[in-house]
């Protein structure tokens, strides 16, 4: 497992008017208050080199692939800085994954869920041809400017047809929680014959005690988190079922717990993938929340390996499956 990140405590002042201080990293905390106003705002505005990347990549796809058949998340908005700042230990802990995708050069490959292109940049580097599809314009644009073949895709809607060796997925299904049926039949749609999909994603129990946290939480504020929550988290029997009902001939499954290292305390994490659960709340009331499920998690994630390191209690369900 990757080195783990040991930052100050974040949003610090704040909890300084409820309990007793401890030091925070000014510059650590000002990053944090920027990430609180973008999810207060509800929206992230991309650089001007963004948005033309977005513009031309719209323009120059096919009409199923463009803007109008993106659905994006509710709540949810990806800022490329605090995604790379909070969540760059997604890409970090997918070598295994790599591993089972074994690209060989002068395969097609689509990244599903490409976020900002860092994994498809390595599929690439095997000689293959990758072509990178995300829900988020701000992400597609950060794997564009990699010089990735990004498109802007609802995963839940996808067009290809008999295009690719092998679809790859990393840390992104559990987001498409709409129709999971309708993800697996268009990846086996966009596969040739023979073809392999090879993906992982949270299992059941995935951030089980950041869940239970946030639903306590929104509880006490009359808001039932089963609403927003955003998240499908499914057993390896069920995924498997799915797989083999849509066509393909399941080789290799497994759920495991992978206890994962965050590069701060929890906050981070918070602002950056519970977006849709703070959203529920008004913008007034999203920075209290966080410091209160920062506080209920430190017992249970805040351990002290090397300085203080917090633990997300991560479970990944990591698959190949071959279209028939």
């Amino acid at each position: 497992m990757d080195a783990a990140f040991t930052d100050a405590d974040v949003l610090d002042d704040a909890k300084r008017a409820a309990a007793p201080a401890t030091r925070a990293n000014d510059a650590e905390l000002k990053e944090v208050k920027k990430d609180v106003r973008a999810v207060n705002a509800g929206t992230t505005e991309p650089r001007a080199a963004a948005r033309h990347s977005v513009g031309t990549l719209a323009a120059e796809s096919h009409a199923s692939d463009s803007h109008e058949s993106v659905r994006p998340l509710a709540g949810q908005v990806w800022d490329a800085a605090a995604y790379a700042r909070n969540g760059r230990f997604v890409a970090e802990l997918a070598a295994p994954l790599l591993e089972w995708l074994a690209p060989q050069s002068g395969e097609r490959v689509l990244d599903l869920g490409c976020g900002d292109g860092v994994l498809s940049e390595q599929i690439a580097s095997a000689g293959c041809t990758v072509v990178g599809a995300d829900a988020s314009a701000e992400l597609v644009a950060a794997a564009c400017a990699r010089g990735v073949d990004a498109r802007l895709i609802d995963g839940q809607a996808l067009h290809f047809a008999n295009a690719f060796d092998a679809v790859f997925s990393n840390a992104a299904l559990h987001w498409m929680r709409r129709d999971p049926d309708a993800v697996i039949a268009g990846v086996h749609r966009a596969l040739k014959p023979g073809g392999r999909f090879v993906a992982e994603m949270g299992g059941a129990g995935n951030v089980a005690a950041i869940r239970a946290a946030l639903y306590n939480a929104l509880a006490l504020r009359g808001v039932d988190a089963a609403s927003v929550d955003p998240w499908y988290f499914p057993k390896a029997d069920e995924y498997q079922a799915r797989l083999e009902a849509a066509g393909f001939e399941v080789r290799r499954i497994e759920s495991f717990a992978r206890p994962t290292p965050l590069p701060g305390d929890v906050s981070g994490w918070l602002l950056t993938f519970a977006q849709s659960f703070l959203q529920s709340l008004p913008a007034a009331e999203r920075e209290p929340l966080v410091l209160e499920v920062r506080e209920a998690l430190r017992p249970i994630l805040g351990r002290r390996i090397v300085g203080a390191v917090w633990m997300a209690d991560y479970v990944r369900l990591r698959f190949v499956a071959v279209r028939t």
